[in-house]
C-alpha cells in the first residue's frame, strides 16, 4: 500500500494512508534509521518499509506491505 511518511515537530514521524484516510504517529521502530525495517504506528499496525538512502528526505510516499496482509 502507499503511504506517505512526514516529519513534524509536534508530533514526530507520522504516517498518512491516503486510501484509508488515516494518519498516525509512528510509536516504534525497528532500526535507528526508519528505511529496510519495520514500523509501529499508534493504531497497531506493523508496516514493512523499503529499503532507501539514510538521507532521503521527507515527506516521501513509499510502497510498505502490512505485516499479517497478503497481496
Amino acid at each position: 500500500m502507499k503511504v506517505m511518511i512526514r516529519r513534524s515537530p509536534e508530533s514526530g514521524l507520522s504516517i498518512y494512508v491516503p486510501k484509508k484516510d488515516l494518519e498516525e504517529p509512528v510509536v516504534e521502530t525497528e532500526h535507528e534509521g526508519l528505511w529496510g525495517g519495520w514500523i509501529r504506528i499508534a493504531n497497531g499496525w506493523v508496516l514493512d518499509l523499503p529499503e532507501m538512502a539514510a538521507d532521503t528526505r521527507l515527506p516521501v510516499t513509499v510502497n510498505a506491505r502490512k505485516r499479517g496482509e497478503e497481496d
